[in-house]
């Protein structure tokens, strides 16, 4: 596989390697008649060509043309779309509310939205599985439920989401903040981005800071009466979604500027990732490094930017730990001098090489 792009290419945002695409084909798929939920997809690329499920992050964090951008579409037939509740995908959490954007939004049921896209697209054999982030633990469900449909799973931003995981991101020093907001009393992502962290302990008391991603969470399950809490629920909404935004990158971007600042945006990605990492995820504790040996069987791709502080490099290390325990080494483990986001020059230069390099589906 092919590395050396990571050294002599040009910076991601002033040049990819592949140009902007339009969409092939575009369209919705009902896939809850109970709960109406339909999701809106998009196809990229040829129409013969080997199949690409992508699986966006947040989760609630929706998909973008760019996103195609990581493949060579002469070869890839991409699939782009939208989980439950978020992006143009019916209902959406902004628009229509949680109590009907969430209902029936389960990592069960997304699992099953992948297989109802595969049938509804004619995806008949294997494909290749792409996921980042929380697309990267959807994407290892996915595979330990159906690993006959999965070629390769490329995966970047390892998220295991234990509860370790969630509190180095979410509480850190929450509880004693007030006392010394300096002071480094537990890890946490809030070490490399201070100022960041006290805006999102601002919007709580120092009560509710006690369990932070609790007390945002019952915040988002107000049922707003009033322009004050319609305010106080959006200002909430706003403030996680830019946490989670300005900390994707080693070298901080303004991420008011982008989709994180976006009031429909914030809404989705901070109420529907509330609402699974209050519900561990919908996964059984240790259900994914517990499928070691089924996803052992499937090539397994990893990028992981070592200045990750959203989903950490050991979450990275305790999957290939995993993998080779039962008996795998990843098909390949690179780890980049970035951060978290896709986008960032090495991650998104990594993935496009191993996308590059990787052998064509057999038969």
């Amino acid at each position: 596989m092919d590395f050396s792009r990571l050294e002599t290419s040009s910076k991601i945002g002033d040049g990819w390697i592949y140009p902007a695409a339009q969409a092939a084909n575009s369209g919705w798929l009902e896939v809850d008649a109970e709960a109406g939920h339909r999701l809106y997809w998009e196809e990229y690329g040829a129409a013969d060509g080997e199949p690409v499920m992508f699986l966006h992050g947040g989760p609630g964090g929706a998909c973008a043309p760019d996103m195609a951008r990581f493949f060579d579409l002469s070869r890839y037939r991409v699939i782009l779309f939208d989980q439950r509740g978020c992006g143009k995908s019916e209902p959406n959490v902004a628009a229509a509310g949680p109590a009907a954007a969430l209902r029936n939004n389960t990592t069960a049921d997304l699992i099953g939205d992948i297989e109802k896209l595969r049938d509804a697209l004619r995806i008949a054999g294997k494909m290749h599985v792409f996921g980042g982030s929380w697309g990267s633990t959807l994407a290892m469900a996915y595979a330990i439920e159906y690993p006959q449909h999965c070629a390769s799973l490329i995966l970047r931003g390892i998220f295991l989401g234990a509860s370790e995981d969630l509190r180095y991101l979410y509480q850190g020093n929450a509880a004693t903040w007030h006392q010394a907001p300096h002071a480094l009393t537990a890890p946490g992502a809030y070490i490399s981005y201070p100022d960041e962290w006290g805006e999102l302990l601002s919007v709580l008391t120092v009560e509710e800071r006690a369990d932070v991603m609790a007390s945002y969470k019952a915040i988002f399950d107000m049922v707003p009466t009033t322009e004050a809490e319609r305010a106080k629920q959006l200002h909430a909404a706003l403030t996680w979604s830019l946490w989670e935004g300005v900390i994707s990158n080693m070298i901080p971007e303004d991420a008011a500027a982008g989709k994180f600042g976006d009031a429909d945006f914030a809404l989705c990605f901070a109420q529907i990732e509330a609402h699974y990492f209050a519900n561990d995820l919908f996964l059984a504790p240790g259900h994914l490094l517990g499928g070691a040996a089924t996803l052992a069987s499937i090539p397994v791709h990893i990028v992981h930017g070592r200045f990750d502080q959203v989903c950490p490099l050991t979450q990275a290390s305790r999957l290939v730990d995993a993998l080779r325990g039962a008996g795998a080494e990843p098909a390949t483990y690179v780890i980049t001098n970035a951060g978290h986001s896709a986008m960032e020059r090495e991650n998104a230069l990594a993935l496009t090489a191993i996308m590059d390099g990787l052998p064509p589906i057999a038969g």
